[in-house]
């Protein structure tokens, strides 16, 4: 057994690694997460879980709690000290008291609240349309895909510069991104007007060597990875918001990726239109002249009977309530619009064309004559 004093140190060890844990966990993360994999996922989660949009119970507690994880793990030196020592560490770090910041606070200067010279600029979205078959919008289903975007490179954090020493105040502009030049109008009267510099484009800094990995351009080319959730009953066009997942840029905030869903064009006898869904049945004439029992497979794979007695019309519908497409975000369903087509025989032998002019007309003896 080992010593109480070793199963203290390991108690107190556990503890770290479990409190360590937590913060991440909060924001869906791992402890390898990036700065930028820190920010996606606060601004994800502060938006799902913010009072005025989540009155779910919990909601607000969750909220807080995404709040916090940003804060400390947004900064080097907490998330240092968290990493290593845990909550206790951080309370150690800050003199015994903990410092918790106004989550609301953080949302709104996170989206830019304020005055409007604190708001950042807002890429542009991208609207995709995208085919599932009919099958995934019965059942619902979770669709695995990637899509090329840009992103801030991981090697210069978007500066575009081999290094933070390769970044220089213009001296075209002073650094302030603009050149005034005066001009004489008539003595003693001057007009003056303001350009962006030309040497530094209006940034205010100079680069003297590019980053290797991004040649300069901030951003690099990669194929991020998606999923899809398609919800059972989900309407044709219904857009899905891929929030923040647009293009990246260090002039602006990333905007949103819009996918609108719609079901594929497919072969087969099945067609939606809104809850409805249709189906041809294909009969010979003697069930439409005798009646029949079959069964039908279901877009997922349910049996549905279908039971005709007597006849049955060629273009006939058959109603069969609660069997079509789910009503998006009820319990509920719509109905299955079931169109008989009658297959008529090419031809027949006599004995079956005896048979049947004696079925229908009688026997040769008692016919009425036409």
């Amino acid at each position: 057994m080992l010593p109480a004093s070793l199963l203290a140190v390991l108690f107190v060890l556990f503890g770290v690694v479990v409190a360590a844990a937590d913060l991440y966990k909060a924001l869906e993360l791992s402890k390898h997460a990036t700065e930028q994999d820190i920010r996606k996922a606060y601004k994800r989660l502060s938006r799902k879980y913010h009072p005025d949009k989540n009155k779910d119970p919990g909601a607000e507690d969750k909220f807080v709690e995404i709040a916090h994880a940003y804060e400390v793990l947004s900064d080097e030196t907490k998330r240092r000290v968290y990493d290593q020592y845990g909550e206790e560490g951080l309370r150690a770090h800050e003199g015994g008291q903990q410092h918790y910041a106004n989550p609301f606070d953080m949302f709104s200067s996170f989206f830019g609240g304020g005055s409007a010279t604190q708001q950042t600029r807002r890429g542009p979205n991208s609207v995709f349309d995208v085919e599932v078959s009919l099958v995934d919008m019965y059942t619902g289903a979770t669709i695995d895909f990637t899509m090329k975007k840009n992103i801030l490179c991981d090697h210069c954090r978007g500066s575009g510069a081999a290094s933070d020493h390769d970044i220089h105040t213009c001296r075209g502009c002073g650094g302030s991104g603009v050149k005034v030049s005066k001009q004489q109008i008539f003595p003693g009267m001057f007009a003056q007007t303001q350009t962006t510099c030309n040497e530094c484009g209006g940034r205010g800094t100079v680069i003297s060597k590019n980053c290797p990995h991004c040649t300069g351009k901030k951003v690099i080319e990669y194929m991020q990875p998606f999923a899809l959730e398609i919800q059972p009953g989900m309407p044709e066009g219904h857009e899905i918001v891929l929030e923040g997942e647009g293009d990246e840029s260090p002039d602006w905030e990333a905007g949103d990726i819009i996918m609108r869903v719609r079901s594929k064009k497919e072969q087969g006898s099945w067609r939606r239109k809104e809850t409805s869904l249709y189906w041809r049945e294909t009969i010979g004439v003697d069930e439409a002249l005798l009646g029949f029992r079959r069964n039908l497979t279901h877009l997922d794979g349910h049996i549905v009977d279908l039971h005709r007695k007597g006849v049955t019309q060629p273009g006939y519908v058959q109603v069969i309530e609660g069997e079509g497409m789910p009503v998006f975000e009820q319990s509920n369903r719509g109905n299955l619009y079931i169109e008989y087509n009658v297959i008529l025989p090419v031809e027949f032998g006599p004995a079956t064309r005896r048979k049947l002019e004696d079925a229908f007309y009688g026997p040769p003896g008692h016919r009425d004559e036409l």
